[in-house]
């Protein structure tokens, strides 16, 4: 049973490879152009981002921003600002490409522009040299099991879809009370201000109710991401639940995601004399767990045992289907084209 009472039928489900995510934002500007481009109100928006990690993400510092339950009992956070969210610099274009003045102008940005935005701390990381590290997460709405969102808002406007398990919004009974931002703690949750309603990733349900599968994951150029119905004998549900490779991020949010990853292997440390220290980890485990929960240690764990079978010319299911030698294995049942549906 989801939070609101829905009984859902199928619960869609998507896992990211950390190990093959390569930060192209290719899923971030497809979901853009697809959903909020040159929207009013939506200019900041980004339904998926891709931040990386060690950082401080998007919006900056979210993770110490409080929402989710704790022991069950609804837990209401910090409402991001949009300084938080942040965005691009704005420039002097009409002055250089439209002012007469030549060359005697030169672009710069204008006073006031933005202090942060998706993404202004990409590649910076953690670790000291020699042993440096950093990796990318793609981020979206969870569409949560127990959805503190759903709960939060006081005009029932949030709910559970029932064939797919996506959590979607009802925009005329929605009015901008930001409960909802409040109770999320990953907060992706954003606000129009044009509009006066809140929005987020809606799991792009009107390609998955066509068969065609979601933006994000049918645009990623890496083969680093899968979505379908956490089900017996889906790639999803194998990842997750039978070779337990694929972990939640922020499990103690007690929100149960459903937007799994597999934990990022590193190469080995380097020593003093920069020798391999294969005994030790490159990316600290104690971090690792305060991303994943304790559950991480096992999946680095089944992850290296399925890699080794395979290093050792022995089958892997878990490592072929990491590997993803068809593309459309990845895209679950959802395989349709969608230049030839017709919307």
């Amino acid at each position: 049973m989801a939070s609101n009472g829905t009984k859902v039928k199928k619960q869609l489900s998507w896992v990211f490879d950390l190990n093959k995510c390569i930060g192209c934002q290719t899923c971030s500007v497809a979901c853009k152009v697809l959903w909020n481009e040159g929207e009013a109100g939506t200019e900041y928006m980004w339904w998926m981002t891709v931040n990386t990690l060690p950082g401080q993400g998007t919006p900056k510092d979210w993770e110490k921003m409080g929402g989710g339950y704790n022991g069950g009992k609804l837990q209401k956070g910090h409402i991001p600002t949009n300084e938080e969210f942040g965005g691009g610099w704005d420039y002097n274009y009409d002055e250089v490409l439209h002012g007469g003045k030549g060359r005697s102008v030169h672009l710069q940005k204008i006073a006031g522009s933005k202090t942060w935005g998706p993404n202004w701390d990409e590649d910076e990381g953690g670790g000291e040299w020699p042993n440096p590290y950093y990796f990318y997460v793609p981020r979206m709405c969870n569409h949560c099991t127990d959805a503190a969102c759903l709960e939060a808002c006081p005009n029932d406007a949030l709910y559970k879809d029932e064939d797919f398990g996506l959590v979607l919004r009802n925009e005329d009974l929605c009015q901008g009370a930001h409960e909802c931002a409040a109770a999320c703690p990953y907060k992706k949750i954003y606000f129009n201000e044009s509009r006066g309603v809140s929005q987020q990733c809606i799991g792009c349900f009107p390609r998955i109710e066509k068969g065609v599968a979601p933006a994000c994951v049918r645009q990623c150029p890496g083969r680093a991401a899968w979505v379908g119905f956490m089900e017996e004998g889906t790639i999803v549900n194998k990842m997750v639940n039978e070779w337990k490779i694929a972990v939640p991020l922020h499990p103690e949010y007690e929100t149960k995601p459903n937007v799994f990853y597999v934990p990022p292997l590193a190469p080995a440390p380097l020593n003093a004399d920069l020798s391999a220290n294969e005994n030790a980890d490159r990316i600290p485990p104690e971090y690792l767990e305060s991303l994943f929960g304790p559950a991480v240690h096992g999946a680095l764990a089944n992850l290296k045992a399925e890699l080794a079978k395979k290093r050792r010319g022995e089958g892997s299911e878990a490592m072929d289907a990491l590997i993803l030698y068809e593309w459309k294995d990845c895209l679950g049942e959802f395989t349709k084209d969608p230049a030839t549906i017709k919307w």
